[in-house]
């Protein structure tokens, strides 16, 4: 075989433009248990009774205890329900699963709290394991009478081998009748906020430096009809005011991750919030017909765009400062709708104008997007308006973005609307969307990283006007049922969590990004590069991918570089294609840095097969 002779041309002389801000962030919806399950920290699962309309599912009887829904004196409207548990003898109650188990920690302080009614004593609270042999945690709570009244309290663990074989218990002292309502426990959270998030999974974020988190969804907030749509007033307020609602994803949400959760989620990260607002369209073909019957729903998006941005001066600002967050969350792009381009009636062309024109009206400083992008049949685009940004979503083959990549944007109008990025994931062969993806894991291998690493040289090649993107779905709970799609950034239990591949390739690239694009190109192989510079210290970030089976000699070049540190800071994720993480393995594929030395202006780099590399170049 002919030995390929590779230059890589770096052209520092003048930046060819400015790197948008928010290049790099993340997508989210409640898809294979990320929100309840997962980010969210709640650990009961089904804590308000309305997960079966017959049955108490994921409760169970302690000693025989009869158990029964009951809707008669409801804690409130939002809680029709409560658990009817009758006692016949003290030492009686119920249990609850949790979300496959219930993560055992030492020295570990979980928060209790349930509303409940009835005359049986004192109650006691456990964590304890499945079998009743082992208590965890234990704590008593005083007698209850025949109203209702919200109980709290503390369970710690002493010095405990970690697991998830426990169960959460509520037994009684006397014999009775007793009622529970909206029963919650919560481990210490992030940033220690109540209601708040698994710390494991934030750090994972966190680590990825986002600059914008793209929410509520994707299919969760459209809904499979319009009444189960991501109905925001429905999320803010006390959480046993939330009636919660099915998920387009097969399970009930209990919407304790609302608006409020998703804005202090990105304030925890530093990232901007880009909204995505209900627009008419729900999955199972429901729609509105643009104009009156379109108004209400155009109100409720400007309503929650003041929830974010108003000062307590406004309705919902004040609202938003009542539910404890007086300063308002900065917010640059609204996103009309998801993926519009499953509405057969043809009205999203309408009902874009009519939320593009109302939004504009009223915060002219705000980018609205469309959800149908170029990668759409120009039919099913939007013409009447010209949308500040689209919205293109790509699930593929890594060998079909390996082939595209080099090429991909370079057809793009630069002056046209920019592109956001909202979807992306690369998969082995076999896409998510057909059965024998059920039988892969959850998570991605060596294989599609590359195929991810190679998009990412694309989009950030052209990150002037691809000013956002992010990877999907992001979390995926890797329990027997737990999810609903493949592949995903971020696998966990109840007790564990662990980035794929294709986690550490984001990482590689969302981390090391500088603020001004350079001009690069390669002879001898496909571009599957790309060079960004930090402008305040002229530092150069090289990322270069080598999808092949044999390494790359290639000979790097940088033109208009006076002088180069002799010493750089190379990065990189390599390892056969096959090669993946996992639970058991979480960190089988990770990537690890060194330093290089013998840099100049020209200098010659051999990138290992199947790897993902950074090198920083300090000028």
């Amino acid at each position: 075989m002919k030995k390929q002779n590779l230059t890589l041309t770096i052209d520092a002389t003048k930046a060819t433009s400015k790197v948008s801000p928010l290049h790099y962030g993340l997508m989210t919806e409640e898809i294979n248990y990320s929100y309840d399950g997962g980010l969210y920290a709640e650990l009961i699962r089904n804590r308000a009774f309305l997960n079966d309309a017959k049955n108490p599912a994921h409760w169970s009887s302690v000693g025989g205890a009869t158990l029964m829904l009951d809707t008669e004196g409801p804690v409130n409207t939002a809680l029709p329900k409560s658990l009817k548990v009758e006692c016949m003898a003290p030492s009686l109650g119920v249990a609850n699963d949790g979300y496959w188990g219930f993560p055992i920690t030492s020295s570990t302080s979980y928060k209790a709290s349930f509303f409940v009614r009835g005359s049986v004593g004192a109650l006691t609270l456990t964590l304890q394991s499945r079998d009743g042999k082992t208590i965890y945690a234990k704590t008593r709570v005083p007698a209850v009478g025949e109203g209702w009244i919200k109980r709290t309290a503390t369970l710690k663990t002493g010095n405990v081998a970690p697991t998830t074989d426990a169960v959460f218990t509520i037994t009684t002292e006397k014999p009775g009748t007793l009622w529970l309502s909206l029963v919650s426990l919560f481990p210490p959270t992030w940033n220690n906020r109540p209601n708040g998030f698994r710390r494991d999974l934030m750090q994972l974020l966190v680590d990825l430096k986002p600059a914008f988190l793209r929410f509520p969804g994707g299919n969760y907030l459209e809904g499979n009809t319009i009444a189960e749509r991501f109905d925001w007033k429905k999320t803010i307020g006390p959480i046993e005011t939330r009636p919660g609602h099915m998920c387009p994803w097969g399970y009930r949400s209990t919407d304790g991750m609302g608006l409020l959760e998703f804005l202090l989620w990105c304030e925890d990260m530093g990232a901007e919030p880009v909204l995505g607002v209900y627009a008419g369209y729900s999955l199972r073909g429901e729609f509105v017909k643009p104009g009156p019957d379109l108004e209400p729903y155009i109100q409720e998006a400007l309503e929650e765009i003041e929830y974010i941005t108003g000062s307590v001066s406004t309705k919902w600002g004040a609202q938003r400062a009542k539910d404890g967050h007086p300063k308002p969350f900065n917010l640059q792009y609204v996103e009309v709708g998801n993926e519009d381009f499953f509405d057969r009636s043809g009205s999203y062309d309408g009902r874009f104008a009519q939320f593009f024109d109302a939004i504009k009206a009223k915060y002219p400083h705000l980018k609205v997007v469309s959800t149908v992008g170029n990668e759409q049949p120009a039919s099913k685009r939007v013409k009447s308006r010209t949308p500040d940004a689209l919205d293109e979503h790509y699930y593929r083959k890594a060998a079909d973005f390996i082939r595209d990549s080099p090429t991909h944007f370079d057809r793009y109008d630069r002056k046209g609307p920019e592109i956001f990025v909202g979807e992306w994931g690369a998969h082995e062969e076999i896409a998510p969307w057909l059965p024998p993806s059920r039988s892969l894991p959850a998570t991605p291998s060596m294989k599609a990283a590359l195929g991810d690493a190679a998009f990412m040289t694309a989009m950030e090649r052209h990150s002037d006007f691809v000013t956002m993107q992010c990877y999907a779905p992001l979390f995926v709970n890797i329990n027997p049922g737990g999810r609903q799609w493949r592949p995903d950034l971020i696998g966990y239990d109840a007790l564990r969590s662990y980035g794929a591949p294709s986690y550490y390739a984001l990482k590689l690239f969302s981390t090391s990004v500088g603020d001004e694009l350079l001009k690069v190109s390669l002879t001898g192989a496909p571009l599957l590069a790309s060079v960004t510079r930090q402008s305040k210290t002229g530092k150069l970030f090289v990322k270069y991918v080598n999808p092949g089976e044999t390494p790359q000699a290639v000979s790097i070049q940088l033109m208009g570089v006076k002088s180069v540190k002799s010493e750089a800071t190379v990065t990189m994720l390599a390892a056969p294609p096959d090669e993946t993480n996992s639970m058991e393995k979480p960190t089988q594929v990770v990537s690890k840095t060194v330093k290089i030395s013998g840099v100049k202006p020209e200098f010659a780099y051999t990138f290992p097969p199947h790897s993902i590399t950074l090198i920083q170049l300090e000028t």
